[in-house]
C-alpha cells in the first residue's frame, strides 16, 4: 500500500507500506505504544544510539532516546524529569536540522499529543518541500503502560493520562471525518497520510520503505 488521506488499519491487515522518496514519516503514539519498537524493527535503529542513526535504504530515524542516550553523559546524576525538557529541546531542534538539512527520507519518534509539535513538524515538512505522512499506534492505555514497564521508562502517572486524553481526542476528531482526504488545514493532523494501526496490524507489516512514485 502507498498511503494516501487517512486510512484506519485497525484490525485490519497490510504486508507493506511504500512512500515517496523524500517523506517525513511519522511514528507517533502514547508512551509505551510501541514507537521505538517500530523504529528498531523497520529500520534496524537500536534503542543505545546516540544520535541520527542513516539507515542502509537511506533512511534517517530520529528517535527521542537518541538524545536522551547522549544527554544522559553529562546529566545521568540529575533524576529524568528535571531534565526531559531539555531532551525534548534537543529532539525537535534535531529534527528541524534534518528536515532542512538532509536528503532523503526521515523517520521521527513523536508522541503526536501536542497540536504544537504537530504544527511544528508539518511546518518543518512543508519548507523542505516534503510531504508529511504518519503512522499513529493506537493502543489501549493498559497495553501502553505496559510497555513502559517492560522498557524500565515508565512515565508519571498525571502525564500519562494525559496524553491519553489528548490521545482519545485526537483519534475522535479523525474518526469523525472518515476515510477520504484530509482537509488542508493545521489540525487536527496536516499530513499527506494518516494510517491508523494497531499493535496486531503492524505487527503484519514487514517492510515500509520510501520508493513509491
Amino acid at each position: 500500500m502507498a498511503p494516501a488521506a487517512l486510512v484506519d488499519l485497525r484490525c485490519g491487515a497490510v504486508d507493506e507500506l511504500h512512500y515517496p522518496a523524500t517523506s517525513v514519516l511519522v511514528f507517533a503514539g502514547v508512551p509505551g505504544a510501541g514507537k521505538s519498537t517500530a523504529l528498531h524493527r523497520f529500520f534496524a535503529v537500536g534503542p543505545d544510539a546516540e544520535k541520527p542513526v542513516r539507515t542502509d535504504s537511506g533512511a534517517l530515524v530520529l528517535d527521542s532516546n537518541h538524545t536522551r542516550n547522549r544527554l544522559r553523559h553529562r546529566l545521568g546524576l540529575i533524576p529524568y524529569p528535571l531534565w526531559r525538557p531539555l531532551v525534548h529541546l534537543a529532539h525537535y531542534r534535531a529534527i528541524r536540522t534534518a528536515l532542512r538539512t538532509t536528503d532523503g527520507p526521515v523517520a521521527i519518534h513523536d508522541c503526536a499529543t501536542f497540536g504544537w509539535s504537530r504544527r511544528l513538524i508539518a511546518r518543518w515538512a512543508r519548507a523542505g518541500r516534503r510531504e508529511l505522512h504518519m503512522v499513529l499506534i493506537d493502543v489501549p492505555a493498559t497495553q501502553a503502560r505496559h510497555g513502559q514497564i517492560t522498557r524500565g521508562r515508565r512515565v508519571n502517572g498525571l502525564a500519562f493520562t494525559a496524553h491519553c486524553r489528548r490521545w482519545e481526542q485526537l483519534m475522535l476528531d479523525l474518526g469523525a471525518r472518515g476515510d477520504g482526504p484530509l482537509p488542508e488545514i493545521e489540525e487536527p493532523l496536516a499530513s499527506a497520510s494518516v494510517v491508523i494501526v494497531d499493535r496486531t496490524t503492524l505487527s503484519g507489516v514487514s517492510l515500509i520503505a520510501f520508493d513509491a512514485a
